[in-house]
């Protein structure tokens, strides 16, 4: 990999998407074409308030992308309270798991981490609200202070630095639709410029399960389906999803070993102006320019990016200015081939889960990294032949419609996030570096296992069997260090003594009873018998 110190490495994420509750789940639907849009029943509808006699509109569309159990929430686990909980935004109860969860899969434990762990994240509007200023009991029990303090945006991530400890700078980014992208490039800045260590960077939107009314040239579907860059785009669909990324600078990534899942190379960030038809309406030039920025601070040229996630939101305005921007900024590449191929991939998110809003950027970029762990191209789903302003058959790009090898190297990608009102973020990604083995000396390996109840333990100790079922090429010794190291210590505990995959597979299928952990630990003490049996480095081992 060709670097100029200015890299970002993605070594860890957290997502929930409508139809996957996991990130393994969220890539078998991508891979699989699979369309996470449904359809309310009446009833349904009924339930969330809608006014039966709007279910008979000819123009009400009964359609959404919802995430399942977002009323479950584990306050305890959080030192939180249940009236705390009872009030607090849904978009802040997921964002504060998510942010653990993305923590863990980077490895890292913010009690023992040395550095500055910063958060820049948004989130949606806010409907909750509206149940709480409608429930008496609960609206007269309460100080409006309370309801501030649970429910305003701007307290989404410094909730999550004061509970998980972090002592980076902690700042709500709200720009629309590209929140989660633009949160993404200033994360990028906090590390670069020193502000930061490591940086949790995303963003969540919970929309209400319930349809619209659809409004010609608006941006949502007559029919509940999102059909990006196909002739008979007419919109997208409203959506629900979180999504995290934890970053650190490349060259300590490198040097700490840590899991790289993918190089952010360059991003930028700008806005429309005035020089649009009119404030929700795209600007040709300035998405240009963004990408062109990107394309700059990462030092690439475009016509060595095989991939582009587009914002892709499936309007008939929309598609047409973004793939007009991107094929000025193609066809300016240093070796200029007006009559050439397409060479790019073209995708968008948006057919499959819908607009994210707040969390659309974010979860574009997390499905462009999972495309280049997996080394495919996801389906982008109902395509069949180009928006007729597009010129798309002209251009460097062409629509991927089917699951497809992504081969060559480097393997890069562009992410755009387009928001209303005009602020555009665009990221340069590459494929992860190739690193060597840690390897160990030990012969066997000790892996330490804790959580706070014991039911949890035991979720833990399955999760851990099918992580290892799954990835048999992960050395032992890595998984036992990042179980040591990047994990905070529960009282409810359970020791597994391995020297093999196999090995550990059987014990954690039939594991040893758990111990409860006392309050403050014991001092320990070797004893050796003496009588001449000792001998040099004899506890190295220990």
């Amino acid at each position: 990999m060709n670097t100029n110190g200015l890299e970002i490495a993605i070594i860890g994420m957290a997502g929930r998407f409508p139809g996957a509750k996991t990130l393994n789940e969220f890539w078998q639907n991508l891979s699989q074409g699979i369309e996470s849009i449904v359809t309310y029943s009446d009833e349904a509808l009924q339930r969330q308030g809608v006014d039966p006699a709007l279910l008979s509109h000819p123009d009400y569309v009964k359609a959404g992308a919802p995430l399942d159990d977002i009323e479950w929430f584990d306050a305890d686990f959080f030192g939180i309270n249940p009236r705390e909980a009872e009030i607090l935004d849904p978009q802040q109860r997921l964002f504060l798991e998510g942010a653990w969860e993305a923590l863990e899969r980077a490895g890292y434990d913010a009690t023992q981490y040395p550095g500055a762990i910063a958060v820049y994240a948004g989130a949606a509007m806010n409907s909750y609200l509206l149940n709480l200023y409608t429930n008496p009991s609960i609206r007269n029990s309460i100080s409006p202070y309370q309801v501030f303090i649970a429910n305003d945006k701007d307290f989404l991530t410094t909730r999550v630095s004061y509970k998980l400890n972090l002592t980076g700078p902690s700042v709500a980014i709200q720009t629309a639709c590209s929140t989660s992208l633009v949160a993404v490039h200033i994360a990028c800045q906090g590390l670069l410029s020193g502000e930061c260590d490591l940086a949790l960077a995303g963003g969540v939107a919970i929309s209400p399960p319930v349809g619209y009314l659809y409004q010609p040239g608006g941006i949502y579907s007559p029919d509940g389906h999102c059909r990006a860059f196909d002739a008979e785009a007419q919109g997208t669909v409203s959506g629900s999803g979180l999504g995290i990324v934890v970053l650190k600078r490349l060259d300590e990534a490198l040097r700490d070993g840590d899991s790289i899942c993918a190089v952010i190379k360059g991003s930028a960030i700008n806005n429309d102006g005035a020089q649009k038809v009119s404030y929700t309406a795209p600007s040709v030039e300035a998405q240009a320019s963004v990408i062109r920025a990107a394309h700059l601070m990462a030092e690439v040229e475009p016509d060595s990016i095989s991939y582009i996630e587009a914002h892709g939101t499936g309007t008939a305005l929309g598609d047409p200015i973004e793939l007009a921007a991107l094929t000025q900024v193609f066809r300016q590449t240093s070796h200029p081939q007006p009559d050439q191929q397409p060479f790019c991939a073209i995708g968008s998110l948006k057919p499959n889960i819908g607009h994210l809003d707040t969390a659309a950027g974010v979860a574009s970029l997390i499905k462009t990294v999972l495309a280049l762990q997996h080394q495919q191209l996801p389906p982008s789903l109902h395509f069949r032949q180009p928006q007729p302003h597009t010129d798309l058959d002209h251009s460097p790009f062409f629509v991927n419609t089917r699951l497809t090898p992504w081969t060559g190297e480097p393997r890069r990608a562009g992410v755009s996030s387009f928001g209303i009102g005009g602020t555009n973020a665009h990221v340069i990604l590459e494929s992860a570096p190739v690193l060597s083995p840690s390897g160990s000396s030990r012969s066997h390996q000790l892996l330490l296992l804790s959580a706070k109840t014991s039911t949890a333990l035991d979720t833990v100790t399955q999760n851990l069997a099918t992580h290892l079922q799954q990835h048999p090429e992960h050395p032992l010794a890595d998984v036992a260090y990042t179980l040591q190291i990047g994990r905070r210590p529960f009282p409810h505990r359970r020791v597994i003594l391995c020297d093999s995959h196999e090995q550990a597979l059987q014990a954690l299928a039939h594991p040893q009873p758990a111990v409860i952990a006392p309050a403050t630990p014991p001092p320990v003490a070797f004893l050796f018998p003496g009588q001449g049996s000792q001998y040099p480095n004899m506890g190295r081992d220990l």
